[in-house]
């Protein structure tokens, strides 16, 4: 961990925390102010993208200020921790401004500020009541002029209205509810024509809104939750935005018969040992259609700089595949990355899956764990459903979900059997790879997983 350092010895600012990363948030202190610590003592917890970091002291001494609050936003170069004593005569060290107040938030980022509560209705059809409002005056309602026009309307006496609002104001509720409630007026009868009686019309019945309306959850009251954007679920509502922002989704889809998968699958873990699932075979065959000349371009980043018309944005296709792994974790969705997983046979990439999972959801993975991937795969049907539309993992170009495998009617040249089908949706970056390009990619997906099981087994590249 690089240290940045400040020409007061007693100040401790936010040293950078890996590699492109500006800023943290401070999800737990360790140490309190008075508190004596010795060098290396973890200062506080910090949140990078979507790992976990502790901080170290650089010295020891005794803690004089803590500067930030858990949950803040710090960026890096912000000062952390003041200490009392040392070499140096302290010199005052000026409180930093909050980090919030200071980053001025990217287009694609998620506005973090919370909205203010909705407010009941204050009786006023356009603008406000002043904060000492009029008080009605017996036998006169109070009201505005769009509540008097409405009662007249009505042919309401605007003056019998009780009123509930601020000062007893007569509200358009107020007469409304009135209306309902008293006798409509009879319209005068209409001459009848002579000869046969017409038949009559019931009206239809007028629905009552207002209880509806009254049990609708007001923001901030007892029947509502509000939860802020933070950690790990503030990472990935802007990793997503910049998705949608940047890349341009298209979806293509199709299922597989893996009937003869399945029962490779089922003999691979008797004689193994080891739980198998279909994910590792689905992993091997896109790592063999990644590695095809013809379909280079879906294993591929974009390194672009959004909002700098002078960087010269360029396609970056890699060689080997750098698999990421998307895994639903308790904290949020995280994206572990198996690096060379085109090296790696079914039973090594079934067991590197589990392991990042495993650290992924103890939050014990590394920063290094979870950058660099080339394409990922999202196994959606581990919990349900079958197709999907998913997000790009943004600056790569391409996306394989896969659903829940299901029975179904499978046909062949006239005959047809139950087998068991895989729903595979790929999306891809248009700007990247053309629509043919994807099909194309996702039939040979489909081939392999339902012709060439066997051949799966081994690395797609030695």
């Amino acid at each position: 961990m690089a240290h940045a350092t400040s020409s007061d010895p007693n100040v401790f600012i936010l040293p950078d925390l890996g590699e492109g990363v500006h800023e943290a948030e401070l999800i737990k202190w360790r140490v309190q102010v008075g508190q004596e610590i010795k060098e290396l003592d973890i200062l506080a917890e910090m949140e990078t993208d979507k790992a976990v970091v502790e901080v170290p002291s650089p010295r020891a001494g005794v803690i004089k200020q803590l500067h930030g609050n858990e949950g803040e936003i710090l960026h890096v170069g912000n000062v952390l921790v003041s200490y009392e004593g040392g070499a140096a005569t302290p010199q005052a060290t000026p409180a930093p401004t909050p980090a919030k107040a200071k980053h001025e938030p990217k287009p694609s980022a998620i506005d973090l500020e919370e909205p203010p509560a909705e407010r009941e209705d204050a009786g006023t059809v356009v603008g406000s009541l002043s904060s000492s409002p009029a008080v009605a005056q017996p036998g006169k309602a109070l009201a505005t002029p769009a509540v008097r026009r409405l009662a007249k309307e009505l042919g309401i006496n605007i003056d019998a209205v009780q009123g509930t609002g601020i000062g007893g104001r007569v509200t358009e509720k107020d007469v409304r509810a009135t209306g309902k409630s008293a006798p409509a007026p009879k319209a005068p009868a209409a001459a009848k024509p002579a000869g046969r009686p017409q038949p009559q019309t019931p009206a239809a019945p007028e629905i009552d809104f207002s209880a509806a309306t009254r049990s609708l959850p007001r923001a901030g009251g007892d029947d509502t939750t509000r939860l802020p954007f933070r950690g790990v679920r503030r990472t990935i509502a802007n990793r997503l935005r910049e998705s949608m922002n940047q890349a341009v989704h298209f979806t293509v889809m199709d299922e597989a018969d893996v009937s003869g998968l399945d029962a490779l699958r089922k003999r691979l873990a008797s004689a193994s040992g080891e739980k198998v699932s279909l994910l590792p075979f689905v992993a091997s065959a896109v790592c063999r259609v990644l590695g095809n000349e013809k379909f280079r371009a879906l294993n591929a980043t974009v390194d672009e700089k959004p909002g700098d018309a002078a960087y010269e944005a360029s396609i970056v296709q890699h060689r080997g595949v750098h698999l990421g792994i998307a895994t639903d974790t308790d904290n949020g969705l995280m994206v572990p990355v198996i690096p060379e997983a085109d090296r790696l046979g079914v039973l090594q990439i079934g067991r590197a899956i589990t392991q990042v999972a495993e650290q992924a959801r103890a939050r014990t993975i590394s920063r290094d764990q979870l950058t660099g991937s080339t394409f990922t795969i999202s196994n959606v049907g581990s919990h349900a459903g079958r197709f999907a539309t998913p997000v790009i993992n943004y600056p790569e170009v391409g996306i394989l979900a896969v659903g829940r495998a299901r029975e179904g009617m499978v046909v062949n040249k006239g005959t047809f059997r139950v087998g068991l089908l895989l729903p595979l949706s790929l999306a891809c970056d248009h700007r990247v790879v053309d629509g043919a390009t994807a099909a194309l990619a996702l039939a040979e997906i489909v081939r392999l997983l339902q012709t060439e099981a066997e051949s799966l087994m081994s690395p797609a590249r030695g």
